[in-house]
């Protein structure tokens, strides 16, 4: 899946501003998937993109975002209900998702923000 982003300009002070700058540039519809991705760089330093999919191939050519393609394979997950009261509950899950032996080291955390409520993190499995 091809994911389209804006990278914060920190973590986790950074994150809110990364999202409201992708929904001012991509409408809000209804069929989109939008994201929160993570990882660690080479120093140890989270680096997060709020990401989003196209509809259509090209249609976000014209904002000249990153383009991160998400792999195909079987994901470890935990969903975190009503999220925006519970927003350490997201951080929560990836710890307990990436103590998990069976998650791909070279992955991202992934949050998949499903609904209005509901944000499922995921972590790519080896």
């Amino acid at each position: 899946m091809l994911v389209h982003c804006v990278t914060a300009s920190s973590f986790p002070e950074g994150v809110r501003q990364a999202h409201e700058t992708l929904h001012a540039l991509v409408p809000n519809v209804d069929r989109r998937n939008y994201f929160g991705l993570s990882r660690r760089d080479e120093k140890g330093i989270i680096l997060y993109k709020a990401g989003v999919t196209a509809l259509d191939k090209g249609e976000l050519d014209r904002f000249q975002l990153e383009t991160i393609c998400l792999a195909k394979g079987d994901y470890l997950y935990i969903d975190v209900p009503d999220f925006m009261k519970n927003r350490p509950g997201i951080g929560q899950a990836f710890e307990q998702l990436i103590a998990d032996e069976r998650m791909a080291a070279d992955g991202f955390c992934i949050e998949w923000y499903l609904s209005l409520g509901l944000c499922r993190c995921m972590v790519r499995m080896k």
